[in-house]
């Protein structure tokens, strides 16, 4: 069959377009930017594209021509500058649907459980309506509610729950008593894999038959890292709102923090369904990480995991004072040019200098321009070497090192750019 599966390049998506492609059929995988992907799994056909502008049926025409099966895995958990969960996950989902009565594909959308006292929150209920409009097409349909879904690979939530776990000495949870039900990713692909074979339709609770508290699921994974046993601290909610808040910000930035208010909502609550038993069976939490055995370099994700936002503000928060602070002295700063060129230049040339350090520090916050923040970062300090160097080799033997401490901020910079990528 030809299927076209949305979201190919995510964690969950990635997974299913390799068991559909495994099953022999033509898979077409869409994604914002899947030239990784590409790299990554050549035996499907890439697209990229941006659902969010995507919400009109004349834009699904030339996707779903000739296609067979449409399969969503894309989601977003929270608005902000990289995410538009209206147009995402309901107008987009909506022209779909609309497009596709010209040719009636089986449509498996992967959803969550939109109900409980996080199910008005934008994204529980952009997901609830467009669940609601496919089930109330008249196209063949399977919508997919998983639990908490594991793999070999981590993103979002199931990155969080490594880096907690690789915590030193304690682990300091807020909601650790809340329940938590979860699934492999192999049992959504699965289930995706039945659904095209014609076995599943409907509206499907997935997850293990365990409920397992926050507090033993991260115990559960630092043994999976090898790490010796720790005490788990359980923190009241109030302490955690100043790093929501943060991470909220940082949403409005482009950066997809799992510990933005949306996640810390359904976490208050548990990720459990209401129903007694799920239809299909799953893999516990256990069996998945025994499945998949940690290395080292699990270890080191989950250690860098929560070091990498200190990371991007330690930067941008060095690059901002280096280029406000000689503001406040501005004439005695461009001392440092005169003997080579007139006070005037010399005027300009550092007043420049400092507006390049503060624009690098403000863009390197904007998740879209951290990458070439960075880049500059790296430009820059080298041309400071090498500019100091040659007009001013003293300054490599004076004692506050305005030189030497440029190179610890250059490693900052190239850890910052290893460890960029999302996904």
């Amino acid at each position: 069959m030809n299927i076209l599966i949305l979201g190919a390049t995510g964690f969950i998506g990635s997974v299913v377009a390799a068991r559909l492609a495994a099953d022999g059929h033509t898979v077409t995988g869409l994604g914002r930017s899947p030239a990784r992907a590409r790299l990554k799994q050549p035996a499907i056909n890439w697209r990229p594209a941006d659902l969010s502008h995507m919400t009109r049926p004349e834009d699904w025409d030339e996707l779903l021509a000739g296609q067979h099966v449409v399969v969503n895995c894309a989601g977003a958990l929270q608005d902000g500058l990289s995410d538009d969960l209206a147009a995402t996950q309901t107008d987009a989902m909506l022209a779909l649907y609309a497009a596709a009565q010209r040719s009636s594909p089986l449509i498996v959308q992967i959803s969550a459980r939109t109900v409980g006292a996080a199910g008005d929150l934008p994204f529980l209920a952009t997901k609830r309506r467009a669940d609601e409009a496919l089930a109330a097409s008249a196209l063949h349909h399977l919508i997919l509610r998983p639990a908490l879904v594991l793999g070999r690979n981590a993103h979002g939530g199931s990155s969080l729950l490594r880096a907690l776990a690789a915590f030193p000495l304690a682990l300091p949870l807020v909601h650790a008593e809340s329940p938590v039900e979860t699934l492999s990713v192999d049992d959504v692909a699965e289930a995706v894999s039945r659904a095209v074979a014609g076995d599943l339709r409907g509206d499907i609770v997935l997850a293990a038959d365990e409920v397992l508290t926050l507090a033993d699921l991260v115990r559960l994974h630092r043994q999976w890292l090898g790490l010796p046993p720790a005490r788990v601290f359980s923190l009241a909610p109030v302490l955690a709102k100043p790093v929501t808040w943060l991470a909220d910000l940082s949403g409005l930035l482009g950066w997809r923090s799992p510990l933005r208010s949306t996640p810390m909502t359904v976490m208050s609550e548990g990720v459990r369904r209401s129903e007694a038993q799920s239809k299909l069976s799953a893999t516990s939490a256990a069996a998945t990480l025994t499945a998949n055995p940690s290395g080292v370099q699990d270890l080191w994700f989950a250690r860098l995991y929560l070091l990498k936002p200190l990371v991007i503000s330690g930067l941008s928060a060095f690059w901002l004072l280096s280029g406000l602070i000689p503001l406040l002295a501005l004439q005695k700063a461009s001392a440092h040019f005169l003997p080579f060129m007139p006070a005037a230049a010399a005027m300009a040339l550092t007043l420049v200098t400092f507006l390049i350090d503060i624009a690098l520090g403000a863009a390197v916050l904007v998740r879209p321009l951290a990458k070439r923040a960075l880049l500059g970062m790296l430009a820059v300090s080298l041309a400071y070497l090498t500019g100091g160097t040659l007009l001013e080799p003293a300054l490599w033997l004076d004692p506050l090192g305005p030189l030497v401490k440029v190179l610890p901020s250059i490693l900052l910079t190239l850890t910052a750019l290893a460890t960029l990528d999302e996904r």
